[in-house]
C-alpha cells in the first residue's frame, strides 16, 4: 500500500507550513510530512514554501532579506483569513520538536532553486543529527546539485530528485547518481514509467495527488508515496 504523506502539512483544511497543519496531519495518522526549508538573513532555517512571503502572509519581502525575528511578527495565515488565529512562520527546530518522538517521517524540501542558501544543507543536516532523526528523513530539491551536497555531508539520510519535468529514463538517471527516490509530479507518471523507476531499484514519491481518481490510480500503479494536501482523502481511499 502507497505511504500516505501531508503535503506542506494538513495543508487542504489549514494554513500551509504550519505548525496546526503539521499537528493536524500527525493527528489524523499520517506516514510521513513534506515540507519547504529556507535560510533566513541571520541563518536561521524556516518553514515557508515560496522565496517571498506574500502569497501565504500579510507580509511582503523576500525571506532572505529578513531575520527570524521579522519573520515572526507576521501571520502565515494569509490563506485561510480569520479561520485559524494567528499562525507565524515556524522554524525547523520547532517542527522538530513536534514530530521528534513519532514515527513520522519528514520529506524536506531545500528551497535553492532560486537561491542556493550555500550553508542550508549543513546547517539543516547538523540539526537533524541534533535531534538524532537521521533515518526519519528524506531529502529532495529541484536543485539536483543540493542533493548531491546533502549526500557528500551526510550520505546515510535519504535523498530524492524532484522534478515537474516529463524526464525519459528518471530512475536510471537517479540510480546512477546514488539517490534512492524519484519525487515526479504525479500527472507525469504512466504504469511503463512507474516501472523504470522500480526497476532501476528507486523509491517513487509524488507530488501533489489531491483527486480521488488520481490517489487510486497512482496507488495501483504501485507508487510508493502519494503526497498531497487531503490526507484525509488518501485514508478513506487506501486505508
Amino acid at each position: 500500500m502507497s505511504k500516505i504523506f501531508a503535503h506542506r502539512g494538513f495543508s487542504g483544511k489549514y494554513p500551509e507550513n504550519t505548525m496546526l497543519a503539521f499537528q493536524k496531519a500527525v493527528e489524523i495518522g499520517v506516514d510521513g510530512i513534506e515540507l519547504d526549508v529556507h535560510l533566513t538573513k541571520d541563518n536561521e532555517l524556516v518553514i515557508i514554501h515560496d522565496e517571498d512571503v506574500k502569497r501565504t502572509t500579510d507580509g511582503e519581502g523576500l525571506v532572505k532579506d529578513m531575520t527570524l525575528e521579522e519573520l515572526k511578527k507576521l501571520d502565515a495565515s494569509a490563506t485561510f483569513v480569520g479561520q485559524y488565529g494567528v499562525n507565524p512562520i515556524p522554524t525547523l527546530r520547532e517542527y522538530f520538536e513536534l514530530v521528534k518522538d513519532t514515527d513520522i517521517i519528514t520529506n524536506i524540501e531545500l528551497k535553492t532553486s532560486v537561491y542556493e542558501y550555500h550553508t542550508i544543507e549543513k546547517r539543516t543536516i547538523d540539526m537533524i543529527k541534533e535531534f538524532g532523526i537521521e533515518d526519519k528523513i528524506i531529502f529532495s530539491s529541484f536543485n539536483h546539485f543540493t542533493v548531491k551536497r546533502c549526500e557528500e555531508i551526510a550520505p546515510e539520510i535519504k535523498r530524492g530528485f524532484l522534478t515537474g519535468d516529463w524526464l525519459v529514463d528518471f530512475g536510471k538517471y537517479t540510480k546512477e547518481r546514488n539517490v534512492q527516490c524519484c519525487h515526479p509530479w504525479h500527472v507525469s507518471l504512466s504504469q511503463e514509467v512507474v516501472d523504470e523507476m522500480h526497476a532501476a531499484g528507486c523509491e517513487i514519491n509524488t507530488w501533489t495527488v489531491n483527486e480521488y481518481e488520481d490517489i487510486e490510480r497512482l496507488s495501483a500503479m504501485g507508487v510508493d508515496c502519494l503526497i498531497g494536501n487531503f490526507p484525509d482523502r488518501m485514508i478513506e481511499k487506501l486505508r
